[in-house]
């Protein structure tokens, strides 16, 4: 059963029914869901979207189904909250302060020590993120960050704006399960790739059944301290930290399964559906968290190398045949506008592709064949909106 104004191409297969209503107004959604309940007996509620957790969160909690308080849900949105509630719970993060306006956040970045990172209060997908080496920097990423958005999130976001400290090291996601009973089982590591700063665009994942960190004691415990702090009590978890000096460093827990295919990943190293497990963990039941596979998966995104218009997209035929290849995915087409970084943002991806292997390394060398094989090119230079936001 869906809830939502449309069908995505892709759930058409998988449709019993749909519930038509639109997700931003809150209040008609549930006395839509209230009267769905009153003649189908429901078993339970979930999404994978960023946009709806809290609506999900509260859905459930008005109809006596399973989930997480939608407080604690909440308080995953909203980063400022995230934060307090790990400083007070001594849970490793970043210093951080909600800031006004480009005088206070000037004012905090001084105090807490150049670089910093300017980010929004309640956005995803590194939209608005920002890293600032100077007073002037500060200024113009406060600037950005109070107006960009990313899939329409804006319209489901707290507002506000964040100044951080910097945490250097590798990025890292644990693909955390809170099963009843508040047991966190961290069920996979997905390492991820980041572009160039100052921007932090996601441009890659990997995952590896045998990574060490999945039996690292300081990454286990971080992440069931955040768990407690927010007061998730179950679900399926995307936490990110950095790998820093001082050890793993929160940075935020995302009240749902990761995006990018993140699932897709630990599905082909480990043979653990997170998708099943999310839909198991809404209805009661108790997910299997064994694992079947012991191998690797590995995405890449692929952004324009120049702002303006595609004009090629192309890849060989035989590349597609190959046996490691899951997928290859063009997400932008001859005609469509794009920007390149450091202006873009996740909406300015052109490709995707998924590799598999029996180990990260051997992920990285299949994903480098999928690069040097595909074909995107942009007729440069062009005005787009995009590359001005």
């Amino acid at each position: 059963m869906l809830a939502d104004q449309e069908v995505p191409d892709w759930a058409v297969r998988y449709l019993h029914d749909q519930v038509v209503v639109d997700l931003a107004d809150a209040e008609s959604t549930a006395v839509a869901a209230k009267k769905l309940a009153e003649r189908t007996p429901l078993s339970g509620i979930c999404t994978y979207m960023e946009h709806h957790v809290e609506l999900a969160a509260q859905l459930a909690a008005q109809l006596g189904l399973p989930g997480s308080s939608p407080a604690a849900v909440a308080a995953c949105r909203d980063k400022a909250e995230s934060r307090r509630r790990f400083a007070e719970q001594g849970v490793p993060s970043a210093r951080s302060r909600v800031v006004a306006d480009e005088d206070a956040a000037v004012e905090y970045a001084r105090e807490v020590g150049y670089p910093v990172v300017v980010k929004p209060r309640g956005m995803a997908g590194s939209a608005g993120v920002l890293r600032a080496d100077t007073d002037t920097e500060v200024r113009s990423a406060y600037s950005r960050a109070s107006c960009e958005t990313v899939l329409g999130l804006d319209a489901y976001a707290v507002p506000g704006v964040l100044i951080e400290e910097y945490l250097a090291g590798p990025e890292i996601s644990a693909e955390t399960v809170v099963l009843a009973g508040g047991e966190v089982r961290i069920v996979a590591v997905t390492r991820k790739r980041l572009g160039a700063e100052p921007r932090f665009l996601e441009t890659g994942h990997s995952v590896d059944a045998r990574d060490p960190l999945l039996t690292d004691a300081a990454v286990r415990a971080a992440v069931t301290r955040a768990v407690r702090a927010l007061g998730i009590e179950l679900g399926v978890l995307h936490v990110e930290l950095r790998l820093t000096e001082r050890g793993p460093v929160l940075i935020e827990v995302n009240a749902r399964p990761g995006g990018d295919l993140i699932p897709l990943l630990v599905l082909r190293a480990t043979g653990i559906d997170l998708a099943q497990v999310a839909a198991a963990l809404a209805t009661g039941a108790v997910p299997d968290l064994t694992p079947t596979r012991q191998q690797a998966a590995a995405i890449q995104c692929l952004y324009p190398a120049f702002s303006g218009e595609v004009v090629r997209l192309s890849a060989p035929a035989a590349l597609r045949a190959e046996s490691w290849l899951d997928r290859l995915v063009w997400t932008r087409h001859p005609g469509d506008r794009v920007c390149a970084p450091p202006h873009a943002s996740i909406d300015d991806r052109m490709a995707h592709w998924v590799v598999t292997g029996a180990d990260a390394t051997e992920c990285d060398q299949r994903l480098l064949q999928v690069l040097m094989q595909v074909e995107a090119h942009t007729e440069a230079p062009a005005y787009t909106t995009s590359c001005t936001r």
